[in-house]
């Protein structure tokens, strides 16, 4: 028996990293899983390797900051498994640029990708929680939420506002039994793509002295989305190295 047996789960950014750890792991537990990211054969295949297991997958290529996008894919998700209980707003992007020589369209990309898709993804799945009388809502922000970064103050600045949306939004839901929490990881080890400068110097600054694995995040994950963590609210949770201590 699974920790998430007969639950379905929605991880976004799931094709590569860390949502694809979750994605799997989720699985592995037996919950069917639907796959989100921009990167379509990316999702196919981690949806395909989640089949291979025995469980249901459906992967979907999406843009989660286009809202026209996200509502079609949680319709089809529905659609295809059934309502969600699980929801990993994990799909992210990382730009690095000085705040004084940063690009508005770089500045809105961040947003868009790293923020907004969270509520576009939240809104849509929360009925279906609502009416259910159950879900588990898990944000992926970062310790850059808490401390900054130099040349990363788009990154930091959507980060952060995860977390105030996760506080907030515990507020509007734990009484149907939704629980709302957010991870902040420290530098993993994943396909994102950072300057080479930028990452040396920040591994660096990490007590363990060197960056995080996926598997190191993904129990953590588990455990929010499991009934156990009814009593976590607006949570946040810090494996980062010592990057930061909060």
């Amino acid at each position: 028996m699974g920790q998430l047996d007969g639950r379905i789960a929605i991880v976004t950014g799931a094709a590569t990293g860390l949502g694809r750890g979750i994605a799997m792991l989720y699985a592995a537990e037996g919950a069917d899983v639907a796959v989100l990211d921009r990167n379509g054969p990316g999702a196919a295949a981690v949806a395909a390797a989640i089949r291979a297991t025995g469980r249901q997958s459906v992967s979907f290529q999406v843009d989660v900051g286009n809202e026209t996008e996200v509502q079609t894919a949680i319709a089809a998700v529905i659609d295809d498994l059934g309502a969600p209980a699980i929801l990993v707003n994990n799909a992210g992007i990382g730009t690095v640029s000085l705040v004084e020589n940063m690009p508005t369209a770089m500045w809105d990309e961040m947003i868009r990708i790293n923020l907004t898709s969270v509520f576009y993804c939240t809104r849509a799945v929360l009925p279906h929680m609502r009416a259910q009388r159950y879900g588990r809502i898990i944000n992926i922000s970062s310790q850059l939420a808490h401390k900054g970064g130099e040349g990363m103050g788009h990154y930091a600045a959507a980060k952060a506002g995860i977390l105030g949306l996760t506080r907030s939004l515990a507020y509007e839901v734990t009484r149907d039994n939704i629980a709302v929490n957010a991870i902040c990881p420290g530098p993993l080890l994943t396909d994102m793509k950072l300057p080479a400068e930028w990452a040396a110097k920040k591994q660096g600054e990490l007590l363990t002295g060197r960056q995080g694995h996926v598997d190191e995040i993904t129990p953590t994950a588990l455990l929010l989305a499991t009934e156990a963590a009814a009593f976590y609210v607006g949570a946040t949770f810090n494996p980062n190295g010592g990057d930061i201590m909060v």
